[in-house]
């Protein structure tokens, strides 16, 4: 069974369609006990670093987060979730995060341009991945597949092996984590049409 985590801060009935679409069984729960018995582990995350992070503390999940993880369950961070697992984002000042994969959340700078036409923040739309690790989530997907990303920040980890694709937008940037039994897109798999369901259906079969 896999649980998505409500927490007051994601799209979360367009995640578990994802889900139901590749045939895999997916609840949204706001009851961490239900999380820890969970097999799998979904955080999914839209709006500003810090709410988000004050909702996970309030909800009570940060500490069953960290259990699962700890214990090697296949846990998915989307969009805001993935920022979460960071150490730190600069969103509306500097807010500390999950601490999971050491790094920071980091804005887009002001005065992007691309062939002499300035950018627009929040990055929004469809964008190629750089597969670097194709690992447990890449699995069958084209290194040049469209996502979907809708962001104004962006990862930025200490390590640069966890990074296991990147994107580009005036700067190239992390759009997805792979750390042992973490995987994180910065992305919408579930907004990413047949390629998202690839990236759905490849969590769904990590042990």
């Amino acid at each position: 069974m896999i649980a998505i985590i409500d927490y007051g801060m994601g799209n979360l009935r367009s995640v578990q369609k994802g889900f139901e679409k590749i045939g895999a069984e997916a609840i949204v729960t706001a009851d961490p006990q239900v999380v820890l018995s969970a097999d799998k582990v979904v955080l999914p995350g839209v709006g500003a670093f810090r709410d988000c992070m004050r909702n996970l503390e309030q909800a009570g999940f940060v500490e069953p987060i960290l259990k699962i993880i700890a214990g090697g369950r296949p846990f998915l961070g989307i969009c805001v979730g993935m920022q979460l697992l960071l150490t730190d984002s600069v969103e509306f000042g500097l807010y500390q995060g999950l601490n999971v994969i050491p790094g920071h959340v980091l804005r887009f700078p002001e005065g992007m341009k691309e062939n002499g036409e300035k950018l627009k923040v929040p990055h929004m739309g469809w964008n190629q991945l750089n597969i670097k690790r194709p690992g447990p989530l890449f699995a069958g997907v084209e290194n040049g597949s469209n996502v979907y990303f809708v962001h104004s920040y962006y990862e930025m980890p200490d390590d640069e092996s966890v990074i296991a694709a990147t994107a580009t937008y005036g700067v190239e940037f992390c759009a997805a984590l792979w750390k042992d039994n973490v995987v994180a897109t910065q992305f919408h798999p579930e907004k990413s049409q047949d390629v998202g369901l690839r990236i759905l259906t490849n969590f769904a079969a990590m042990k």
